[in-house]
């Protein structure tokens, strides 16, 4: 009869044990065989989906552990992650037997697993606090959590095709952008990928056989411009290792999507290294690449100078290199690579069998309570999530005060960011801005190195439409909250009034007892709080009602076309342009053309750039509240399968969002997919969002957005 001791005798405890000892000479063998067996006796009896015993993955997380030399406690939390959770061990005995450090970290990994992340909105931004709260206490447990997601990605086709599904999305959404949040870019790179592989398969095969297709064309490239690497460093007398790689198929598939081009017209489809003993040498190495090879304009970074804020430090050049082909190269030292590759683990990191602060990492802990500082400003679920995500999935940009000290935001913030990343007060009284001394619209976008100075006035207070032009949820919570407090009590009265017409259009009585209903199934604090923003026109009336009766809303009268939109003098006639295509419930403004009338622009239309100046052409405008009739084109860009029946089923997906196509463009015909424009009869934008919903929900759609054309400007 086999027992637990022979289900573990296929793992090789031992070599873990060499290995983590190699790295750290005063680990404690006697501890980590203790967990180890504890473990392995707990699981005893359990199984993976693939038949193999269950125990075998406590022990693969820890080698992914020791792989990024992290500390006992880490490791011996991995082989107890599940204990507490899947088998009869509790918090106590495992506190008894291994001490309360450990038994806490046990315990604050099994927290993170029973969260459900990928549920409805407002859950996930409770999970997600929660989620934040657990790594505050202790980093090392968001850390095991992720070789778990990991070792799990790496066996998911084990289990059940929908699980798969359902995995892989929660991977690709929130696992893997923690962990390149965090800095740990290897691993963000290989949850892509094995997610990417479960969600897109045939997306991820077409980049492999481009792959091996180009291979056979040019040989070996990483080989050939490693070499010519390294023989130029030989030349300049530089001590540097050098080395490259080919990029993941899911990283090149997004830059695909992202740059609109094919595989054959994207340049940094691979990737080197240049190594260094110290910071000059960077610039040194710099230097030689790019006396070699001719840089490309635009794609120089220098994060040496201009840390990411997750510790990351290293020079980016892209360079035209051997046949003319585009390569990135990446320029650090040793300590900085550490940090490049594992983030903030480099914290716990060993040097020469010795624990040692990497002067490159970040606190462990730093972000995370950046984080939870600006979360508790947050007055609702959305505002918090909104928050988490930009966090996590922004791109940084770093610009200037006028004094020079740096102020990092996020890729497409605006001066109105900047000013709230001063502070709230210098926000709420901003009345104008002036980037690298030239004074610009608030909604213009900041670009890197950019000095940005703030121009305030008393009296002033953040305006309704400043919502739309923000990118950071610090900004936006805090014009939120400054449009709820203003003249709140005039809100509520409005909002009561407004409350009142609508029930009593359905026939009901808007009692505080219903309002006190509504408010609670919107998550709202209280009653106040939804009157405040009905008054405030960030709650509409009709949706209220809905809430407690959604029988009761019947169809309503269309909104005609002529009179969409309010803000137009008399007699003046309007047009919806063609290259922002706005729908009602976007931002909009108006510009007058000389025989034109007034064209319709979203506020965010690139082609309003060349009316800065032009401010006498500007006109103030907004859609009318109601329904709207599917009379508004939207072109939406779709890359589907080359399938039979698929294009037929994504044109019976529109139809039944209510939603005609009026014409199809094909623009791409491959023999594994097809890129093409739909131009879709839509409401408003809440109709757009439904069908890009139900378009990225289908499996033979690899990728799904909307369409816009500066091109077809008035």
């Amino acid at each position: 009869m086999t027992s637990w001791k022979d289900e573990l005798a296929d793992l090789d405890i031992d070599g873990l044990i060499a290995k983590i000892t190699t790295y750290n000479p005063n680990a404690n063998p006697e501890l980590l065989m203790a967990a180890f067996e504890y473990g392995g006796q707990m699981h005893f009896g359990q199984y993976r989906h693939s038949g193999d015993p269950y125990y075998t993955h406590p022990f693969e997380v820890a080698e992914i552990l020791a792989d990024m030399q992290l500390d006992d406690a880490t490791i011996v939390t991995a082989f107890l992650h599940d204990t507490i959770e899947d088998t009869g061990s509790t918090y106590a005995e495992v506190s008894e037997k291994f001490g309360k450090e450990i038994a806490e970290l046990v315990d604050g990994v099994t927290k993170l697993t029973n969260l459900q992340l990928s549920s409805s909105e407002t859950k996930q931004a409770e999970n997600f606090r929660k989620l934040f709260m657990a790594m505050s206490k202790d980093m090392r447990v968001i850390l095991v959590k992720l070789a778990d997601r990991l070792h799990n990605m790496r066996t998911i086709k084990a289990m059940r095709p929908d699980k798969q599904v359902q995995k892989s999305r929660e991977t690709m959404d929130i696992y893997a952008p923690l962990a390149g949040r965090m800095g740990m870019q290897w691993m963000r790179e290989e949850l892509e990928d094995l997610a990417f592989h479960v969600l897109n398969p045939e997306g991820r095969s077409s980049i492999m056989r481009r792959f091996l297709r180009l291979q056979k064309e040019s040989g070996d490239v990483i080989e050939k411009i490693t070499s010519d690497i390294r023989h130029e460093l030989s030349e300049a007398g530089i001590k540097a290792e050098a080395f490259g790689r080919a990029k993941k198929p899911y990283s090149i598939w997004r830059k695909m999507q992202e740059k609109d081009q094919s595989f054959s017209r994207l340049s940094d489809t691979y990737g080197f290294r240049v190594i260094t003993k110290n910071e000059a040498d960077c610039y040194r190495v710099l230097g030689v690449i790019h006396q070699r090879w001719r840089a490309i304009p635009g794609r120089f970074k220098d994060y040496i100078s201009q840390p990411k804020s997750n510790g990351y430090r290293s020079i980016h050049t892209t360079v035209s290199g051997r046949d003319g082909k585009r390569v990135e190269v990446q320029i650090r030292t040793r300590e900085m690579h550490e940090v490049a590759e594992t983030g903030v683990a480099a914290h716990w990191s060993y040097r020469d069998g010795i624990r040692v602060e990497n002067p490159f990492a970040v606190d462990p802990a730093k972000w995370i309570a950046s984080l939870n500082e600006r979360f508790e400003a947050a007055d609702d679920h959305d505002e918090f999530l909104e928050h988490v995500k930009l966090e996590m999935y922004q791109d940084q940009v770093f610009c200037f005060t006028p004094k020079g000290e740096v102020v990092k935001l996020p890729r497409g913030a605006t001066p109105l960011d900047f000013a709230y990343a001063i502070h709230t007060r210098i926000g709420d009284s901003c009345v104008g801005a002036k980037v690298d001394g030239i004074r610009v619209p608030l909604w213009t976008r900041i670009k890197n190195g950019q000095s940005v100075e703030i121009m305030t006035a008393e009296g002033q207070s953040p305006q309704a439409t400043w919502i739309d032009i923000v990118q950071t949820g610090r900004a936006k919570a805090a014009i939120r909250k400054s449009l709820r407090s203003e003249d709140r009590d005039r809100f509520i009265r409005l909002g009561r009034e407004l409350a009142r017409v609508a029930f009593e259009h359905v026939g009901r009585k808007s009692t505080d007892k219903a309002l006190a209903t509504a408010a609670n199934q919107l998550r709202l604090k209280d009653t106040d709080e939804l009157l405040a923003r009905l008054g405030s026109a960030e709650l509409q009336a009709r949706d209220v009602v809905q809430t407690l009766y959604p029988e009761s809303v019947g169809e309503v009268d269309e909104i005609d076309r002529d009179t969409a939109v309010s803000g137009l003098e008399a007699g003046q006639d309007f047009d919806r342009a063609n290259c922002c295509q706005p729908v009602p419930g976007e931002r909009i403004v108006g510009i007058t053309y000389r025989g034109k009338g007034v064209m319709v622009h979203t506020i965010d239309c690139d082609a309003l750039a060349e009316m800065d100046e032009d401010t006498s052409r500007w006109v103030d405008l907004h859609w009318h509240s109601g329904k709207h009739p599917a009379i508004h084109t939207v072109s939406i860009l779709l890359t589907i399968s080359n399938d039979a029946g698929v294009l037929g089923r994504i044109c019976t997906l529109i139809g039944e969002q209510k939603a005609n196509i009026s014409d199809l463009n094909f623009l791409d015909r491959k023999p594994d997919f097809y890129r093409l424009i739909v131009d879709v009869d839509l409401r408003d934008i809440e109709h757009l969002h439904a069908i890009m919903v139900a378009l990225e929900a289908d499996s033979d759609v690899a990728a799904v957005r909307r369409h816009r054309d500066i091109s077809r400007k008035p």
